[in-house]
């Protein structure tokens, strides 16, 4: 049995990579100290403290295990966690995919794959890209992760495939720079042509659905299957970063608040069902109230109702912890009120779903699960036949929404 945990911090993308370095720890029979593998992240100075304090619980709760640290942290802020008593090494982030860098036996079964979540979900997570090729003024991800490269699509199909083969109904294509997709390969083709291979090479995918895009690369082709494709899920969530156009250009960001509007304008109607999702950074370097008010109203422009909202935070190496900053405070009182105002809108959001029927895939706990408009649902009971949650597990079934708390929604399943 294997002795081999992996503990995932952060992106999409980490989840799927941590369950690639599980997948190739699957097989090994370690009769020795257990191996915790810490699966890092750096977007954040919170996420690197949230894994500081999980070593150290870990480790105090199993002192015999022997902890690893990987991921973007790792190349970040390798030294600090290499001098942590309760590590016993750091692996770089273009090394975790390799077992013998944890010291596990190789067989080359795991080499040249995208990275791909497991089966414990009824959603795969398939990687498609990795790296960046830009540079915000904020972010480390060049410095973690290296720059853009692309998978090609036939093994992403492989992948998709593959998922389908062990009962998965969604997969969610993943990446750190998803639209910049294939720039690097032959051909240099892009997003929205994986999307159409996908779909057209594995007919039984259900419900294909993207992570977190830059809303200046979503061309006119990506536009169309995002808003033509019943099988594209009608939610989108964009990386906008801020509602202001001074911040954006200090932020080097490519898009101005006017794109982003006019892109979600443009979904809405083409698509009026979509969901929309957006990454907020508040608190930047020398962003003023005024600056602050842009941001928050950008969330009404853009009818966001899935806020990924972050205090900013300085990290070391980056132009924007050169800027003067404003303190994490202001940073932390800002997005407490980013998060209000998009919670207000989800809610309102939510109750308008009332009384309607939704096609959700529940999870393999078979008690919960997503909508294809990314709404949680929480399943409660049957009109057609008794409630069992063994018989809904990873299947998509209609559910008649029946009330919602705000958050999530409640309701009934209507038919087999």
């Amino acid at each position: 049995m294997s002795r081999v945990e992996v503990v995932n911090f952060g992106c999409r993308l980490n989840i799927a990579e941590g369950e690639a370095i599980r997948e190739a720890a699957s097989g090994v029979d370690d009769t020795g100290p257990e191996l915790i593998i810490i699966n890092s992240c750096a977007v954040t100075a919170e996420a690197e403290r949230q894994a500081r304090q999980t070593i150290r619980r870990l480790k105090r709760d199993r002192p015999e295990a022997r902890i690893i640290v990987t991921g973007c942290a790792a190349e970040t802020s390798a030294a600090s966690f290499a001098q942590m008593a309760e590590v016993e090494g750091v692996v770089p982030n273009a090394e975790k995919r390799k077992p013998m860098s944890f010291g596990l036996p190789f067989d080359g079964a795991n080499a040249l794959r995208p990275a791909v979540s497991g089966a414990d979900h009824a959603r795969a997570f398939i990687e498609v890209q990795n790296g960046c090729d830009h540079d915000c003024t904020f972010c480390v991800t060049t410095l973690a992760r290296g720059a853009s490269r692309s998978v090609p699509a036939g093994a992403v199909i492989d992948a998709v495939q593959a998922a389908m083969d062990r009962g998965q109904r969604e997969v969610i294509l993943t990446g750190v720079d998803l639209t910049s997709y294939g720039a690097d390969l032959p051909g240099t083709p892009n997003l929205g042509q994986l999307v159409d291979r996908i779909l057209r090479h594995v007919p039984q995918l259900e419900r294909l659905r993207l992570s977190s895009m830059d809303s200046i690369e979503i061309d006119d082709r990506l536009f169309d299957l995002i808003t033509q494709e019943p099988r594209m899920m009608p939610h989108v969530h964009l990386s906008l970063q801020s509602g202001d156009d001074m911040i954006l250009k200090r932020m080097k960001r490519r898009h101005l608040r006017a794109d982003a509007i006019r892109l979600v304008e443009r979904l809405k109607t083409a698509r009026p069902e979509i969901a929309i999702g957006a990454d907020i950074i508040a608190g930047f370097p020398t962003e003023d109230e005024a600056m602050f008010a842009n941001s928050l109203d950008l969330l009404s422009a853009c009818d966001v109702v899935f806020g990924h909202i972050f205090p900013y935070s300085p990290r070391p190496g980056t132009a924007a912890a050169r800027m003067p900053q404003l303190g994490r405070d202001v940073a932390r009182a800002r997005a407490e009120i980013l998060r209000a105002n998009v919670a207000a809108r989800k809610a309102k959001w939510l109750s308008g779903l009332v009384g309607t029927q939704q096609r959700v895939l529940v999870e393999l706990d078979g008690k919960s699960g997503h909508a294809e408009n990314h709404a949680r649902v929480e399943i409660i009971g049957g009109r057609d036949f008794r409630y069992d949650a063994d018989a809904l597990k990873g299947r998509v079934m209609t559910v008649t929404i029946t009330a919602s708390t705000g958050d999530h929604l409640i309701g009934d399943v209507y038919e087999r």
